[in-house]
């Protein structure tokens, strides 16, 4: 059996071989650390906004009733269910427990957010589902208890 011959693309030289070696450095960047950025940025917005709705729970209500004014929903409803699902979906994400869980009911959250109660922000919610879908999609990554279950698990099977 005959070897084939590697061949290799020739590196360019000058100012666009530079060039191309600084585009391509991010690349070496682990994506478990952009996966654990994206978990801990996120988790921050929504635990931030749940602790407002506590830090003053009278004013949280009436925010729900005048201002958010959801359809079909009574306010003494959604607000504990919102604050909930931000409580525990920022806590998830944050320890990459049951990530994709976690983002799904934040993606949840946004959802309702865009299109019952501020349509004019979808830049910000854009960004945040963003963020949420990459979880949801890509998992938690290594530095969670989700991958830390997973290999466990695996080992004993």
């Amino acid at each position: 059996m005959t070897a084939i011959p590697e061949y290799s693309t020739p590196r360019p030289a000058g100012l666009v071989g530079l060039y191309r070696r600084v585009i391509s450095l991010p690349e070496r960047i682990p994506f478990s650390l952009v996966q654990l950025a994206a978990r801990v940025a996120i988790a921050h917005v929504f635990w931030q906004s749940a602790q407002s709705k506590l830090a003053s729970w009278p004013v949280t209500l009436q925010l729900f009733a005048s201002e958010y004014n959801l359809p079909l929903i009574d306010p003494a409803i959604a607000a504990p269910l919102a604050t909930t699902a931000e409580i525990t979906g920022a806590v998830l994400l944050f320890l990459g427990l049951f990530s994709r869980l976690g983002a799904l009911m934040l993606l949840g959250v946004v959802s309702v957010i865009q299109i019952f109660v501020f349509p004019e922000n979808w830049a910000e919610h854009l960004l945040w589902a963003s963020l949420l879908l990459l979880v949801l999609t890509r998992g938690a990554g290594v530095f969670s208890v989700d991958y830390l279950a997973e290999r466990i698990f695996r080992t004993r099977a």
